[in-house]
């Protein structure tokens, strides 16, 4: 398992922009698929976006394609999810996940929660109409 911590969250306004970052620890995290999965209140914590080592391959819910863009800078081991046009029904607590399993998986499979054995204490994202 590695340590991971989120940070970047806060209010916004709909239609601005946040960038929320997640610091790793650990010596492989460039072998890691990573993942933002997020949690709204009375709602199931749910899948945002994952990139694999290989960072040209991302992969993203439907409901933020398009606006949310997910990286990673294996130098300074951070994650990143860049969030632009936000919109009230993003407003969650936003957390990072990392899966060092190095077996296959595939990209419905990153959307899993189970597959991830590292978690964040997440990072609180409020969007204002």
């Amino acid at each position: 398992q590695v340590q991971l911590a989120e940070a970047g969250g806060g209010l916004v306004q709909a239609g601005g922009s946040l960038r929320l970052s997640c610091a790793a620890s650990g010596r492989a995290f460039d072998r890691y698929a990573m993942g933002w999965f997020r949690q709204a209140p009375g709602k199931e914590r749910e899948f945002v976006a994952h990139i694999r080592w290989s960072v040209s391959s991302t992969y993203y819910a439907d409901s933020v394609k398009g606006r949310f863009t997910i990286s990673r800078d294996n130098a300074k081991i951070t994650l990143y999810l860049h969030m632009n046009t936000l919109k009230p029904e993003d407003t969650a607590v936003y957390y990072c996940a990392a899966r060092t399993r190095r077996s296959y998986v595939s990209d419905y499979g990153l959307t899993l929660l189970y597959e991830y054995d590292s978690w964040g204490q997440g990072t609180q994202v409020t969007v204002s109409s």
